[in-house]
């Protein structure tokens, strides 16, 4: 029987999100409470990467953590981001963050239309004289690394914030009748937390292959796995699941 379920992603910020409707249809407790959050890197830490800001002329964002913490530790730096600084973002939501810190140029701000790196890039090709600066996370491949040197474009990557566990209170229940995952690094953070976790009855799903695999390398029974044919959507499975679920008990 599902009741309670753990949603490892932060609580969604609109009333109109399935998470609700399911609640509701069901007469389950969904709890959002991520496994995982992101902190930035200390100022004495980045420095012991060697990577000199001053040299670089435009700057590649791939989520909203990096603009975030690339200017806080400008800021920590005391680097003073220059004017006419350009920026190379994944998306348009991405993108328009960016005011957030800055004045807002259409010269100066670029943005890929799908969120893949691919798209991206013609446009840095156009721009193909700038010192590109990469922040990134701990957790990251050389993907972007070498997407860039077979374009030839001169560019670095730092390490700016890192992924690391959201501890939970001693006090803290757990009682969860099924887990939800998004990334490896929310099945790392859960051992990591319960280093003597027995999943027994605890029904886990995931989203994306990458997480699936996670739980099975990590010898624990994975009972729903999304996106599917089926099921497009973790939402859309989570539904089909707790109705067969609930409806055998």
């Amino acid at each position: 029987m599902i009741k309670k379920i753990l949603v490892s992603q932060p609580k969604p910020s609109s009333d109109k999100s399935p998470y609700f409707d399911i609640a509701a249809r069901h007469g389950v407790d969904i709890v959002f409470r991520p496994f995982i959050k992101v902190e930035g890197l200390s100022a004495r830490d980045f420095r012991a990467q060697k990577i000199s800001l001053s040299d670089i002329t435009a700057v590649v964002f791939t989520s909203r953590h990096a603009i975030d913490h690339f200017f806080q530790l400008a800021k920590e730096l005391r680097f003073v981001v220059p004017e006419d600084m350009k920026y190379f973002c994944i998306t348009e939501q991405v993108a328009l963050y960016i005011q957030k810190f800055v004045q807002y140029r259409k010269r100066k701000v670029f943005y890929g239309s799908t969120g893949k790196f691919n798209d991206l890039l013609p446009a840095m090709v156009k721009h193909k004289n700038e010192h590109y600066f990469v922040p990134m996370s701990d957790v990251h491949n050389d993907e972007i690394k070498n997407l860039l040197d077979e374009k030839k474009l001169n560019h670095v990557e730092g390490v700016m914030y890192r992924t690391v566990p959201n501890e939970f209170l001693d006090n803290e229940p757990f009682d969860y009748d099924m887990l939800v995952f998004f990334s490896p690094s929310g099945i790392q953070s859960l051992l990591h937390t319960f280093p003597n976790f027995q999943q027994g009855d605890t029904a886990i799903a995931t989203f994306g292959p990458t997480t699936a695999k996670a739980v099975r390398d990590a010898g624990l029974r994975l009972d729903l796995e999304a996106p599917s044919q089926q099921y497009p959507s973790i939402t859309s499975a989570l539904n089909a699941y707790i109705t067969e679920a609930n409806k055998k008990k």
